[in-house]
């Protein structure tokens, strides 16, 4: 396993908080407002941003949207590299997303093989009226046709480089920063 080594700060906690605002205002302007939708996000750090959208969207329109959590694990198709026993989380989606607009929410956009399991795991559930994404970081290199409707960072990468996202509800910081591969 190949260590990594702090490269550069790419968001601070101020900067997640004034990017997860814009992509919220991004999110109300295109569904013209809150009907029939609905946030899903990418267990794990999908979620609490998921949530925090949610939040910001309560605040500016005074009214609630549902929030849910999707587990893609037995949808990767990477699953025997990822563990040998992988851990399934629960899939916790309290609502019916049949004719639903789902924005669908994660950390990092790579390669866009996580967004697919995501999308085939929605599908399985129903089917919403449309899915968009929102992405906090998209760090390019993609091998499936997959963009983000929304982005709160473009940032160009080289395979070398990881990005890393620490949120204060998983990691007990806030900040993404990019990190290299030592030689």
């Amino acid at each position: 396993m190949q260590l990594l080594k702090y490269k550069k700060d790419i968001l601070d906690q101020e900067g997640i908080q004034r990017v997860l605002t814009r992509i919220s205002h991004e999110i109300l302007e295109k569904n013209k407002g809150l009907e029939d939708l609905v946030i899903i996000g990418i267990r794990t750090r999908g979620v609490p941003l998921a949530e925090r959208i949610a939040d910001k969207i309560a605040e500016i329109e005074g009214e609630e949207v549902q929030v849910g959590v999707l587990d893609i694990t037995l949808y990767r198709d990477d699953l025997t590299t990822v563990a040998q026993q992988p851990i399934v989380h629960q899939t916790e989606i309290p609502f019916d997303i049949t004719d639903k607009k789902i924005v669908l929410v994660d950390d990092v956009l790579y390669t866009g093989r996580t967004v697919r399991s995501a999308l085939d795991a929605l599908i399985d559930l129903g089917r919403p009226q449309a899915i968009q994404l929102a992405i906090l970081v998209d760090r390019g290199h993609r091998e499936l046709p997959i963009r983000a409707d929304f982005v709160g960072k473009n940032l160009p990468t080289s395979d070398e480089e990881v990005v890393e996202v620490k949120l204060n509800e998983v990691d007990d910081d806030e900040e993404v920063i990019l990190m290299e591969h030592q030689d």
